[in-house]
């Protein structure tokens, strides 16, 4: 009567083990299939590219390196070494943007700049900041980071400042700074 028990026992133990590595084995598989690589789709060098509408040029970035996520759900695109960008309006003033890194996304059309980002507009303005945002699609600028502005009246500096790309429109909080009046000295 032993042996049957014990026997019994053997038998259990050797389909648990099968079924440990059987199961494991499996469930390296299943993982293999769920995994999916986060590599860029392409991946670019130097590049160069122009942005046109209607045949105008509205744009040129120029990245020492450009990584394209557009196979993700949510695709961006990364410019890890930084970008250089020149934009210009319908009467082509062009507004300068420089930055150490940039990243932008695709479906909400907002690029998120980082490091020492200086956007210069063709009339002299000058933003500094180390986070700035644009809105692509309303072509506005926002930071909630602090920031200085020089323009031909002086110098302020604040933290949060929205804009329009063309300089034209500025909101600013929290702002101080030395600024040259229109009125004349008594």
């Amino acid at each position: 009567m032993n042996l049957p028990k014990r026997y019994s026992l053997i038998v259990v133990a050797v389909i648990a083990v099968t079924l440990f590595f059987g199961c494991e084995s499996n469930f390296k598989e299943v993982q293999k299939i769920n995994f999916s690589e986060f590599v860029p789709a392409t991946d670019a060098d130097n590049a160069n590219i122009k942005y046109t509408d209607s045949g105008r040029i509205t744009g040129v970035l120029i990245a020492r390196k450009m990584l394209d996520y557009s196979n993700l759900d949510f695709p961006f695109t990364e410019f890890p070494k930084g970008i250089d960008v020149t934009l210009y309006d319908k009467k082509q003033k062009r507004t300068f943007i420089k930055a150490n890194y940039a990243i932008s996304y695709k479906s909400t059309q907002i690029i998120d700049l980082i490091g020492k980002v200086v956007i210069t507009s063709e009339a002299g303005q000058v933003l500094e900041t180390e986070q700035l945002y644009f809105d692509q699609k309303n072509e506005w600028f926002y930071t909630e980071r602090k920031f200085k502005l020089t323009d031909a009246k002086g110098v302020s500096f604040g933290q949060g400042i929205d804009f329009s790309k063309d300089f034209k429109m500025i909101n600013s909080q929290r702002v101080n700074g030395e600024f040259e009046s229109s009125e004349e000295k008594i």
